[in-house]
């Protein structure tokens, strides 16, 4: 064999392309799992397509997954993949208009028959007709090459085809000089009780890097220096996963049962399976017959005292507005996650969005302000969803959180905080008779008091009609104004409890940039590269959506122009502009995928040349 030549890369952007049945997923996920036990920076992009078993070979049927990896940190899981591994033509042409240029394809060869060309909508064949110049094109037999190498296998023709996603993660082990020890492992324990197919994906990986290592298809490899971390534990963890274990951390923390009334929805149901494995921490899940079921069994369990947490997407919110009233006038500790996604209605199921937001603040009936969070990436998700149950108990209030298809799917190293660094969760409930009025105020945050229901002398009416402070209902006009602002003063008050955001630039500039939510990674990225270019653009992102930060209109007013990206047409825009009269301008792109930094880059620019 002659001897190969290592390059040594700052950072690297890979995405596995190919039909739903053809395991890119699974093989995206396998190379980040391997990746975040190296030691590396990641994020990553799972991108479904919408329509569930679509037609094989056809361009909406493609399933990819995306990860940039480096020794740097990693904000987003990158513009324009350097490497694209495509196991068919339609893989390539949906793919191909976002690959770097010189960027490297990996191509299945045998997948570009007849008809799959005609499939992926190619007159002839891009292998075959230089349509590919100004790439690295490797044209491999995946399909062929997995078949020999199988070829003492039992399994079925079809069994053995289905091994190919193998193959080709051994030839990205070998191109990015990685050993395939942690993956040999999981298929070890993935098919224990299937020797078989164990012996066929093990077959396959070392069939795919030796192929690697001695043809001379590829005369280099790479290698991309390790990330240095603070000391401590790590884990990839998706958004989703991320959110269930920060229920299951703040229940133990305010010393509650944690229940969960459900109802399955893309993309929120994997919170409920994930949680329906935790049995053994007190958790008790329970998937309802419909979406206004799953919220009112949350509130029920969290009237009785329980930590009661609902999840959903958009069109479930929908349903769930009428409970949510109903929580907020009885002033109950509550989570509502919202993991958005493409619509309206059905949209684009599997693809990501932020156009919630305004329904999240408002889409209610009557005076009903409500707590909103965002999180910003797939391990911030564990941090706002534990800081969402603070709130939540310190101000008697339900609260909504928001992530986003991209969050709940993408996967990023999280550190795993200490336990004991985590704070106490406190709830407090009345015990004296005498002093008992259900809507009596704490003076500081305005919370009402708690009662368990069945505590003796402790009896009080409950229901969506106005009370007073003894908790009777009321029809008097003046009470129910001071509830109205009263209940409306409590939200505004969470400033005082919550960590205002950082201001990443200077303090006055040209232009101020306003996040929120999934953004955060793109538009961070963007301000870095610029800060960098001594361009005058400050960064400043929204946890806390309501109530927003209390220096934020003295900030915005600190530069000559804002802009709000966002993955919608316009909503936090909306806000500030109506709160602050602020000319602010938007960067809009709705698409279902995280926003570009290179277009973001330029939109900034545009703005700064006038």
């Amino acid at each position: 064999m002659a001897k190969k030549n290592v390059q040594t890369l700052k950072s690297v952007t890979i995405r596995f392309a190919g039909d739903s049945g053809d395991g890119m997923q699974l093989t995206g996920s396998q190379f980040t799992n391997d990746t975040a036990i190296l030691g590396y920076d990641l994020t990553t992009l799972p991108d479904y397509p919408a329509e569930i078993r679509a037609p094989a070979g056809t361009l909406f049927g493609v399933s990819g997954f995306q990860i940039q990896f480096s020794g740097q940190p990693v904000h987003t899981p990158g513009d324009s993949p350097d490497v694209l591994i495509a196991m068919n033509p339609a893989a390539l042409k949906v793919n191909l208009k976002i690959l770097k240029d010189n960027g490297i394809i990996i191509v299945n060869r045998d997948a570009f028959q007849a008809r799959n060309l005609e499939l992926a909508g190619y007159k002839s064949n891009p292998l075959e007709d230089e349509s590919l110049t100004g790439f690295q094109v490797f044209p491999v037999d995946i399909t062929t090459l997995t078949k020999e190498a199988l070829k003492d296998s039992s399994l079925s023709v079809k069994e053995k085809d289905r091994a190919k996603n193998f193959f080709a993660l051994g030839i990205l082990y070998w191109l990015f000089t990685r050993s395939m020890d942690s993956t040999m492992e999981w298929i070890k324990q993935k098919f224990k009780n299937d020797p078989e197919y164990m012996d066929a994906n093990i077959k396959a990986l070392n069939a795919g890097y030796s192929y690697a290592l001695s043809t001379e298809l590829f005369a280099t490899s790479f290698h991309v220096e390790k990330a240095q971390k603070k000391p401590g534990k790590y884990r990839n963890v998706t958004g989703n996963e991320a959110l269930t274990l920060g229920l299951i951390t703040a229940a133990k923390k305010a010393d509650k049962e944690l229940f969960l009334g459900s109802y399955p929805i893309t993309p929120a149901s994997e919170i409920l399976h994930e949680l329906s494995k935790y049995k053994n921490y007190n958790v008790k899940t329970f998937q309802a017959e419909d979406e206004i079921a799953g919220i009112g069994a949350a509130v029920g369990a969290s009237y009785a005292g329980a930590f009661g947490a609902t999840t959903t997407s958009g069109p479930g919110m929908a349903l769930k507005t009428e409970f949510m009233g109903l929580a907020i006038i009885l002033e109950i500790p509550l989570i509502i996650i919202n993991v958005q996604r493409g619509g309206p209605s059905t949209g684009l199921p599997t693809k990501t969005e932020q156009a919630d937001l305004l329904q999240a603040v408002y889409g209610r009936n009557g005076e009903a302000p409500m707590p909103v969070i965002a999180a910003s990436s797939p391990a911030d998700c564990f941090q706002t969803v534990f800081e969402a149950a603070q709130v939540a108990f310190k101000y008697t209030t339900p609260i909504i959180v928001l992530s986003d298809g991209y969050l709940a799917n993408g996967s990023e190293p999280w550190w795993i905080p200490p336990i004991d660094s985590l704070p106490e969760i406190k709830v407090e409930y009345a015990k004296d008779p005498d002093s008992f009025k259900p809507y009596k105020r704490n003076p500081e945050t305005l919370a009402r008091m708690l009662a368990l229901p069945g505590t003796p002398g402790l009896e009080h009416h409950v229901g969506g009609l106005e009370k007073n402070e003894s908790g009777n209902v009321s029809y008097d006009s003046e009470n129910h104004d001071l509830m109205i602002r009263l209940r409306a003063e409590k939200i505004k008050r969470i400033n005082d409890f919550v960590k205002m955001p950082e201001l990443v630039g200077p303090e006055k500039g040209d232009l101020l940039v306003v996040s929120w939510g999934s953004t955060y990674g793109v538009v961070r990225t963007a301000i870095e590269q610029l800060l960098d270019e001594n361009k005058s653009v400050a960064g400043y992102h929204l946890r806390w959506i309501n109530p927003l930060p209390k220096k934020l209109g003295e900030i915005i007013h600190n530069y000559k122009n804002v802009l709000v990206p966002e993955i919608n047409l316009g909503q936090l825009i909306k806000i500030l502009r109506s709160e602050y009269l602020v000319d602010a301008k938007g960067f809009n792109k709705v698409r279902g995928l995280p926003l570009n930094i290179k277009e973001l880059r330029q939109a900034i620019l545009d703005i700064l040349k006038g």
